[in-house]
């Protein structure tokens, strides 16, 4: 035994090694053996947060999760909305490769490099699920993914179908991750949303967000962008209009709605927020997880 823990040889080259010394053995022996030992073939698994060191712990991230749950029920049961936002994964606009098949008679021939220097242009999709209308709306950016791009577009989503929607609503509850553009450390992104929200449209808005590394139990994850991945699939993407087209065309199953607009808005990194502003901003944080979960509330009147 040398203590081996993994090794990419084929059962084939394993049994003929062991050959070699004297051990006779059959391929097929070597792959039962090998499963008895509980070996199999694996891939990586993306599950480690990038720069995170030390992950929450399960029962903390169970707990989150509770408390998420009974928040959008009670949302649910008050007739308030409950959205879901993340940023979708950047896209080249451009003749580029897309991964996927469709049913064609002559294969759509693309750039065999997918260059930034080739693009068109790059789309940031900001995206926003309605948990309880099976809707969503995408906001496709040009230039970069900030906060303050996340806000104008949950408030552009506000302004256009939620206030719509939900009439009689004061409350917002959001639902986010823990990193990027809505990161709960970010201070551009609460005030901005207490300036665009809370302050413009008289809005209380509370915000959940889902621990490090459980982004994928995000309700726009599997309800909105796997769909628009799925429309698209197999299609370049080879202008905005192109990529905006297969948004609003997405559908599900389960009755899947999806509106898409385009920002052409120039968003600048590196924004920050002052100290004084800071602490005049009337944020309340909940006593269960404050870091995860806080409310914002409106000027009072």
């Amino acid at each position: 035994m040398t203590g081996l823990k993994w090794t990419k040889k084929t059962t084939q080259k394993i049994a003929d090694e062991l050959n070699s010394i004297g051990i006779h053995v059959s391929p097929k022996t070597v792959a039962r053996l090998l499963k008895q030992m509980r070996f199999s073939l694996r891939v990586n698994q993306k599950k480690l947060e990038s720069g995170n060191k030390n992950p929450p712990d399960p029962r903390i991230r169970d707990q989150q999760f509770q408390y998420i749950r009974q928040l959008r029920d009670r949302y649910a049961l008050e007739g308030n909305p409950t959205i879901s936002v993340d940023t979708k994964k950047k896209e080249l606009i451009g003749n580029f490769k897309n991964p996927g098949r469709t049913w064609e008679q002559v294969a759509t021939e693309v750039k065999d490099h997918d260059f930034r220097s080739d693009a068109d242009g790059i789309a940031v999709p900001y995206g926003i699920y309605d948990t309880e209308r099976n809707a969503g709306a995408v906001f496709l950016g040009t230039t970069s993914d900030t906060p303050a791009f996340a806000v104008d577009c949950i408030e552009k989503w506000w302004a256009l179908y939620g206030c719509k929607q939900y009439p009689q609503a004061r409350q917002l509850l959001i639902l986010a991750d823990s990193g990027g553009s809505n990161s709960p450390r970010s201070r551009v992104w609460k005030y901005g949303l207490h300036q665009k929200l809370c302050k413009e449209h008289d809005l209380t808005v509370t915000v959940c967000h889902y621990p490090p590394g459980a982004s994928k139990w995000n309700p726009i994850e599997h309800r909105l962008f796997s769909e628009i991945s799925k429309n698209w699939s197999g299609k370049p993407l080879d202008t905005f209009e192109t990529a905006l087209k297969y948004i609003r065309t997405t559908r599900s199953s389960a009755g899947l709605n999806v509106k898409a607009r385009l920002i052409t808005k120039r968003y600048t990194k590196g924004e920050k927020v002052a100290n004084p502003e800071m602490k005049q901003l009337p944020l309340r944080q909940h006593p269960s997880l404050p870091d995860w979960n806080y409310t914002l509330a409106p000027p009072k009147m």
